[in-house]
């Protein structure tokens, strides 16, 4: 079972559901610009150092320089929606996850505010973060987070959940990002004992064909 969802204790290795959501449910992703901008940050700053130096922000041209966490930070996988965000991070060293965090809501925030004429806070309060310790509930909450965005069931089709703003893509083969790590849960998935699945003979018929409420599976560490 998951840790309580205030992250108390970090751990080497540690794979986290982390998320949070705009103040008073506001908007944090206004168009597709600021869910790339947002990725981007993602992407940049789990580059080896040679790599993030020959990107350039979309803003003013610049090179992240808030960042820097090749080695110490794995993203397994992502969902962003209008008013929050989910992602699955391990940390490999015990600290590498909160320093992560805050330098991407930093320069993310800033990065916001600027480009919207806007002060103040735009997160509600400290991100919260789930401690995952095993394996069945790890492929669960992948599924839920691909599943993020899908409102009803007759909305569900491949090609709606690979555009989205999440991982799925990179894990049924539709994109290739390069620094999204799907590899660590679909070895999970290889190996688990396809009964307890419900039978699933691929990840994508676990996500979309599996008859079942992930808010029930996940109980209240599932985020709206």
């Amino acid at each position: 079972m998951p840790s309580r969802n205030v992250v108390k204790d970090y751990l080497e290795s540690g794979i986290y559901h982390v998320y949070n959501r705009g103040i008073d449910k506001r908007i944090i992703f206004v168009d597709g610009s600021d869910y790339k901008f947002f990725l981007y940050i993602l992407k940049s700053y789990i580059l080896p150092l040679e790599e993030q130096k020959k990107l350039k922000m979309v803003k003013e041209g610049e090179v992240l320089k808030r960042g820097y966490f090749a080695g110490k930070i794995e993203i397994l996988a992502y969902a962003l929606m209008p008013n929050h965000y989910h992602l699955l991070i391990r940390q490999i060293g015990k600290h590498d996850l909160s320093e992560f965090i805050r330098s991407v809501m930093t320069t993310y925030v800033s990065y916001f505010n600027d480009k919207y004429d806007r002060g103040g806070h735009l997160f509600q309060g400290v991100y919260r973060a789930v401690l995952v310790e095993n394996d069945d509930y790890l492929l669960h909450l992948s599924r839920y987070i691909h599943l993020n965005p899908v409102k009803n069931r007759s909305d569900l089709s491949q090609k709606k959940l690979v555009d989205q703003f999440t991982s799925y893509g990179d894990y049924v083969g539709e994109r290739k990002s390069g620094w999204v790590m799907p590899e660590f849960v679909l070895d999970f998935f290889a190996k688990m004992d396809k009964a307890s699945l419900y039978e699933a003979n691929s990840y994508e018929s676990f996500v979309r064909d599996l008859e079942v409420d992930e808010h029930d599976y996940l109980g209240h560490y599932a985020l709206d």
